[in-house]
């Protein structure tokens, strides 16, 4: 399946995802509607990874714009308490919108949103919390589709439907599971297991190493460094990867600089495309990769 997936994401500023052909967002930071107009009636379910404002503030407007019976289905972190808190105020401000639902998920719970696919909350580390407590997450994307087993391939199709009837399909068909879309949320470099043979890979890259980043206030949440972030790639499987969450304080020449070098360095040769900062993208893999020249 191909996604058209536009975005934007600036450390500490806004972050937000629309894939439009599963009607779903990821983060809701400001600016969402403003961008997306009217193809944000296409959003039915809305997942949000943690509490903090730069990814929750387009909440407001967009549940105004949008609201309306069972619809949209806004997903959180389960122990994150502002979550209840906006969903008072919101119907308290606008009752229109008391149609919303807003729902608290945990770590590993899958969210089915389509016949076929679900969205599987993946926990973080970028809230410094204990185990068990639920927070901050990323969130997988995946297709599932039942296939017949080996044994069974040679059978003709009379042959398949008795033994269905037979055996029923559990015993002559498996489920077959692609990642579709992964996405990491704010987060230290951690659980790329978790993103291993994924068809797009979201990872945020806040850091770009350097005397600077010492300076960045993070109160006392951890986010990824660029490096850590491209060598954990060069490890695993993903066929394409976009990157964002980068602090204004990098200019876009020295981010895409740093990329095309780190390319070379962890010899990555699949698709890479970056989200600058204060720059909404519109059908981000329409665009041509940082790393172009490895593709003409």
């Amino acid at each position: 399946m191909n996604l058209t997936i536009t975005g934007y994401s600036t450390a500490l500023f806004s972050t937000w995802y629309f894939i439009e052909e599963l009607g779903l967002l990821l983060d809701a930071g400001e600016g969402v509607s403003a961008t997306l107009l009217q193809k944000a009636r296409k959003i039915e379910n809305v997942f949000i990874t943690h509490a903090d404002r730069d990814h929750l503030t387009g909440l407001f407007q967009f549940n105004q714009l949008n609201a309306r019976k069972d619809l949209p289905i806004i997903h959180y972190p389960k122990e994150c308490g502002s979550f209840p808190s906006l969903e008072a105020f919101t119907k308290k401000f606008d009752p229109h919108v008391e149609g919303t639902i807003w729902k608290p998920i945990m770590d590993k719970e899958k969210i089915w949103i389509k016949g076929n696919m679900y969205v599987e909350a993946i926990r973080n580390n970028h809230v410094n919390i204990s185990k068990g407590i639920h927070k901050s997450f990323g969130y997988k994307i995946v297709a599932t589709k039942q296939k017949l087993k080996a044994e069974y391939l040679d059978l003709s199709g009379e042959e398949i439907k008795r033994l269905i009837q037979a055996k029923g399909k559990e015993e002559t068909h498996y489920q077959e599971v692609t990642n579709l879309l992964c996405y990491s949320g704010d987060t230290p470099v951690e659980n790329f297991e978790h993103w291993n043979n994924s068809k797009i890979l979201i990872h945020e890259a806040t850091f770009m190493g350097g005397e600077e980043d010492s300076k960045i206030h993070t109160h006392g949440n951890s986010h990824s460094n660029l490096e850590d972030v491209m060598e954990a790639v060069s490890k695993i499987k993903v066929e394409k990867l976009i990157l964002g969450h980068f602090s204004s304080r990098y200019s876009a020449a020295r981010i895409e600089d740093k990329v095309r070098n780190l390319c070379e360095k962890f010899e990555i040769t699949i698709p890479v495309f970056c989200i600058l900062p204060g720059k909404a993208v519109w059908d981000i893999l329409a665009q041509k990769p940082v790393n172009f020249a490895k593709f003409e």
